[in-house]
């Protein structure tokens, strides 16, 4: 037997496709055999009878039948003879024809929710298991409530992007208001704690405004070892305050990919990463922490409190906001705001326009207490990427799973998702394909599972040409983290860069603020921007599935395969420093040299998926990484002891020029790879330079 066809059929609903099959869709040739999963098509004349004796010939025959996991419905046709059936090439383009205008994509719109209802009551009709089991959550109605307003907001955000709603306004004199009432004001709390404590800390004054309760989080956080010393480096944290916050670090990650559809060459092993993502927090109590930490140093938290509108002048920015506990609104002024909204942030919509965000992670998932099985998983392991099935519904599903305190599992899904106006990426149906397939993925039964707390939210992903092409900043405004989308286009998540990078960010601000340096064109530069990461995001680009379109299903887990597969024949610091960003130049081309010598058609495919506008952008990034290379090779063995020579001469008598050269310090100095069990530490000329 041989495989002639293998097609995604988007819908859950097998049963109709099955009955389409059997009931409407004429082959135009043969005799169809229905089948309880489809039919076989045979030729007459060759029909057998039931005491014919059994030819060692095979019959020519064809074979249609379907079968259904991650809520989609697949197909697949097999050849029995080794010559073609009759007109078969006909035959298999009018199914191909005739299926796909009979189940073509559809993208549902967010239900509208009558204020008579309860969410659970509005949303029961659509995602039945999606209420089933945030009912059985502590806070689920709360939750729930805010998964429907974050893909509301962000719907909003991608279908007006050339008319985002205007939330900053300048005014270019100075206005008659208080005196300034501090140095900082941060609008958003997850991320944005970690910053502001770091500021507060170094003696600025801080107000931090969170939309929710302080401390309550949609995400879990998972980092490494290496990566979170950078936390202690700054003095936010001592080791021992860190150890509290741990709540679990697991012996080894595993990343593998289906391959069940893939040739034998493009199958690949399981890659080990034990020292990615392998340290999960306990993102409240951390949170906490910050918290009280930013408190210490005299800043303010207001939580339950929404950003309105931010107006600028000359001299100080001046927020309003309305608690939403007592619907009062108030006026705050400062000398610099600080955008932490992630995607949901309206700065970040109006200071980009069109351009916000070019790719995006829907991702679900929970934090399961207990309930799986003994034996369903190790929790020394976790689960860093991993697909149990090729493209459902125009989406590659990818899971994570990290253990935590105690039995606790914490588990995502997602896909990478370019960012469409028709088709913006839905969490609500995200939740509803995970608790569908969690079963697929991990043996239970998820009425026996105790749910702790839902996790959710879109990450986003900016594929930048060069250092300045996205905005993160107005006068008196700069965004961070996920406002600021300029994050690994692989792991994507704004907390691991903005830990990577928060000595770099803190740094530059304290020098901009030190110097009253808070316009657009000095702020603009601070930024977690690295060339090596701008050049990886065609990587992402590549498991993208582009709206409207089919993909042979097994497409994108063969070119996951086909990578991943290179970096399990690598040496482990390989894939350690290529998955938190610090992939060099000759690592890059020696990979990809690699990876197209492997699999020549992956060219063909990142073509056919990125398209010629979006590779003429990745070629300006690749020359833009071999440039960065070369001058980080010219300038990192004497540009750092340099700037620490003139720093007493030049940063008093030329700020803006002091804060130029240590924004290209830091660019030839982020993103190098480390050898194995390379400790970070803090240099001398960094702490001369902080």
């Amino acid at each position: 037997m041989k495989e002639i066809l293998y097609l995604e059929v988007p819908i859950s609903d097998i049963a109709a496709v099955c009955s389409w099959l059997q009931t409407d869709f004429e082959p135009g040739n043969g005799e169809k055999v229905l089948t309880p999963d489809g039919f076989r098509l045979k030729i007459p004349a060759e029909t057998t009878t039931a005491d014919t004796a059994i030819s060692e010939k095979l019959p020519t025959e064809i074979s249609v039948f379907v079968w259904s996991v991650q809520r989609t419905t697949y197909l697949k046709v097999f050849r029995w003879a080794d010559k073609p059936f009759p007109q078969e090439r006909e035959i298999l383009q009018r199914l191909i024809a005739e299926i796909r205008k009979r189940f073509p994509h559809q993208y549902p719109e967010l239900p509208q929710i009558d204020a008579q209802q309860s969410i659970f009551e509005a949303l029961a009709p659509h995602y039945p298991l999606t209420v089933k089991y945030f009912q059985r959550m502590p806070k689920g109605e709360y939750d729930l409530k805010r998964a429907y307003w974050w893909e509301q907001r962000w719907r909003e955000g991608v279908r007006n992007p050339q008319e985002p709603r205007q939330v900053i306004f300048k005014e270019n004199k100075v206005t008659k208001s208080p005196d300034v009432q501090y140095d900082l004001i941060y609008i958003g709390g997850a991320l944005g704690v970690i910053h502001a404590a770091v500021m507060a800390k170094l003696g600025y004054k801080v107000l931090l405004i969170e939309r929710l309760p302080f401390g309550r989080m949609n995400r879990e956080w998972n980092i490494s070892r290496d990566e979170i010393q950078s936390l202690i480096n700054l003095g936010l944290v001592t080791s021992a305050e860190l150890e509290t916050i741990i709540a679990k670090e697991y012996k080894d990650g595993f990343n593998k990919f289906f391959d069940g559809n893939n040739p034998p060459k493009l199958r690949s092993p399981v890659l080990h990463t034990p020292t990615v993502l392998n340290v999960a927090l306990d993102s409240e109590k951390w949170l906490q922490m910050c918290g009280q930490k930013l408190q210490a140093a005299g800043g303010q938290i207001w939580d339950e409190t929404e950003f309105i509108r931010a107006d600028i002048d000359i001299s100080q920015v001046v927020v309003k906001v309305k608690h939403l506990t007592t619907q009062n609104e108030q006026q705050v002024s400062g000398r610099l705001l600080v955008d932490a909204m992630g995607t949901a942030s309206p700065i970040a919509w109006q200071l980009n326009g069109g351009r916000a965000f070019d790719s995006v992670c829907p991702t679900v998932g929970a934090v399961v207490a207990k309930g799986f099985e003994p034996g369903v998983w190790d929790s020394q392991y976790g689960d860093v990427l991993y697909s149990h099935g090729d493209i459902s519904r125009g989406r590659q599903l990818i899971w994570e799973l990290f253990p935590g305190e105690g039995e606790e599992l914490t588990i995502y899904l997602f896909h990478y998702h370019e960012v469409n106006r028709e088709n913006p990426g839905s969490l609500l149906e995200m939740y509803e394909d995970f608790f569908t397939i969690l079963p697929e993925y991990r043996r239970c039964d998820l009425d026996k599972l105790v749910w702790k707390k839902p996790t959710f939210g879109y990450i986003p992903g900016h594929f930048s040409v060069g250092s300045s092409d996205r905005t993160v900043a107005f006068d008196r405004l700069i965004a961070i983290g996920d406002a600021a989308s300029l994050q690994s286009p692989l792991v994507f998540t704004g907390f691991g860069s903005l830990v990577r990078n928060l000595d770099r960010l803190t740094t530059l601000l304290d020098t901009a603020l030190k110097h009253n340096l808070l316009s657009v064109r000095h702020l603009n530069r601070i930024r977690a921007y690295q060339s090596n990461v701008s050049v990886t995001w065609l990587f992402s680009k590549g498991m993208m599935v582009p709206t409207g379109k089919f993909l042979p299903p097994q497409r994108i887990n063969s070119m996951l395969n086909t990578f991943f597969g290179l970096l399990a024949d690598e040496p482990p610091e390989v894939a350690d420093n290529f998955i938190k960003d610090r992939c060099d130049w000759f690592t890059f081309n020696r990979l990809a040299l690699k990876a197209a010598r492997k699999n020549p058609a992956l060219l063909l495919w990142i073509w056919q998926l990125a398209g010629f506008k979006d590779l003429v952008r990745w070629v300006g990034n690749y020359f833009n990484f071999g440039i960065h290379t070369l001058v980080s090779t010219l300038l990192s063995t004497w540009f750092p002891r340099f700037l620490v020579r003139i720093k007493p001469w030049l940063e008093p008598r030329y700020p803006a020029l002091w804060l130029r050269l240590l924004v290209i310090r830091y660019a030839i100095a982020t993103g190098k790879p480390r050898s194995p069990n390379q400790v970070t530490t803090v240099k001398p000329e960094a702490i001369i330079l902080n």
